[in-house]
Parts: structure tokens; C-alpha cells; sequence
């Protein structure tokens, strides 16, 4: 039996867990290159599109909440005083894979940055119409068809990059391919959160293989411990007890 390997260079930079994404873009330029951040509207996906606004690049904001992703724009457009024509706002339901194909069907030219950013955390169980498990469909089935369809637009870019933020609730289960959408288990949402970044991490260790011909380069971070809207149904207590719980593992 013959087995593939990828050869890896670890990546090392002098930047730590409390450098500010403002000193880690600083003398970046990205005049001319467009980027897409998707859950632009919140979180750390708004830092993500300021920090890349103000290094010039033209950053499309998609979400699902256009009135959010606007205002977001609008700020974002009078703090860096960069106007409106650089960072703009598109509708995007990961959940919906009708909207994911319109999105992919519509965007023109070249795209140099996809950030895979929007997601959904611990959540009740839910399902989309076509009965898929919602954090599975949002966190990786919605990201893998919007950075498929996209394709074409990154390798048009020459030299892009894909960033799919995963976390380290990884560790806490595989993609469980006899089961991915709870059919025969009781739903743990650790669980389902667990095996959708898990999922994330795959996709870019294949996506950089797949598509290196291409000069698509795709990653997989882990952003750290930060409060967002992404843990609304999560107590601080249980925050607590699964970072416990993954030092553990």
C-alpha cells in the first residue's frame, strides 16, 4: 500500500496572542485585490474587514442581515475614510445553498481573499429544508460550496487565498461519516460544533491540495477565545467547562 504525504514548513512570525489585527496588516498593501468575508457583520469578522479595508483592498461583506452588513459598510467606510465603493455588502445564507449558488453566480472578476468566517456555535438542534444538521450545513457545507463555486474567480486571482476559521473544538469529535446529521444518535451540540470545524480543517488541508495548481493557497486557524455573538447559546460557565474539558483532551 502506497500512502500520499504533503511535505509542511511550519510557519512561524513575531506576532503573539495579543497582537492587534491593525499591527499584524500593518505595511500590507492591498490596493487592487478584492476579498470576501463572510459574518462580516459581527464578531471578528468586522474586525477582519477593517483590517483588510485599511489595507486597501475591496472587501465585499457577506451576511445574512443586510441592514447589519450596511451599517457595518457604513462605519467601516467613514472610520478608515476609505468610501463606500470598497467595502460593499451581499446577501449570503449558508444555510441555503440556493443563496450560496447565487452569490457564486453573480460575483465577477477575480477574487484574491475568501475568508470563511460566519458561523453558528453550540446551538439547538436544527435543520435545514433538505434536513441537514444547521451548524454542519452553516459552519461547512455552506463554506465548501461558496469557496467551490468560487473557484474559477480565485484561480483567476493568481496566487489567492482561502482562510476557513476553525476552532479547537475540533478536538472534541471526527467527522463522524455514519452519522453526520444525528439520525441515529441523540444530538450533542458539542458535538455537531466539534465535528463542523473539524470539517473545516479538512476541507483546507484537501482544498490546498486540490487547488494548488491553481496558486490557491487555503488554511484553517483557530482564533482564540473570544467573546462574540458567536456564543449566544452558550452560558460563560459552560464556556468555562469545555475549555477545561479541551486542555484535557
Amino acid at each position: 500500500m502506497t500512502r500520499n504525504t504533503m511535505e509542511q514548513t511550519r510557519v512561524t512570525t513575531p506576532f503573539t496572542a495579543e497582537s492587534t489585527a491593525a499591527e499584524v496588516i500593518d505595511g500590507v498593501d492591498l490596493r487592487g485585490r478584492r476579498a470576501v468575508v463572510t459574518g462580516g457583520a459581527s464578531g471578528i469578522g468586522v474586525e477582519t474587514a477593517r483590517a483588510l479595508a485599511a489595507a486597501g483592498a475591496e472587501v465585499t461583506i457577506a451576511v445574512r442581515d443586510l441592514g447589519a452588513g450596511k451599517r457595518v459598510a457604513d462605519d467601516l467606510a467613514l472610520a478608515l475614510a476609505t468610501g463606500n465603493a470598497r467595502v460593499r455588502v451581499a446577501p449570503l445564507d449558508l444555510m441555503d445553498q440556493a443563496s450560496v449558488a447565487s452569490f457564486t453566480a453573480t460575483w465577477e472578476g477575480p477574487l484574491h481573499i475568501l475568508v470563511n468566517n460566519a458561523g453558528v456555535m453550540a446551538s439547538p438542534e436544527a435543520r435545514t429544508p433538505e434536513g441537514w444538521e444547521s451548524q454542519f450545513a452553516t459552519n461547512h457545507l455552506g463554506h465548501f460550496a461558496l469557496a467551490a463555486g468560487l473557484r474559477p474567480a480565485l484561480a483567476a486571482a493568481g496566487g489567492a487565498r482561502v482562510v476557513s476559521v476553525s476552532s479547537s473544538a475540533h478536538l472534541r469529535s471526527p467527522v463522524v461519516f455514519d452519522d453526520i446529521q444525528f439520525r441515529e444518535r441523540p444530538y450533542d451540540p458539542w458535538l455537531a460544533y466539534g465535528q463542523s470545524k473539524t470539517a473545516n480543517v479538512l476541507f483546507a488541508v484537501e482544498a490546498g491540495r486540490r487547488w494548488a495548481g491553481d496558486g490557491i493557497v487555503a488554511n484553517a486557524l483557530m482564533p482564540g477565545a473570544i467573546p462574540t455573538g458567536l456564543q449566544r447559546h452558550v452560558t460563560e460557565e459552560e464556556l468555562e467547562r469545555m475549555s477545561a474539558d479541551l486542555l484535557d483532551l
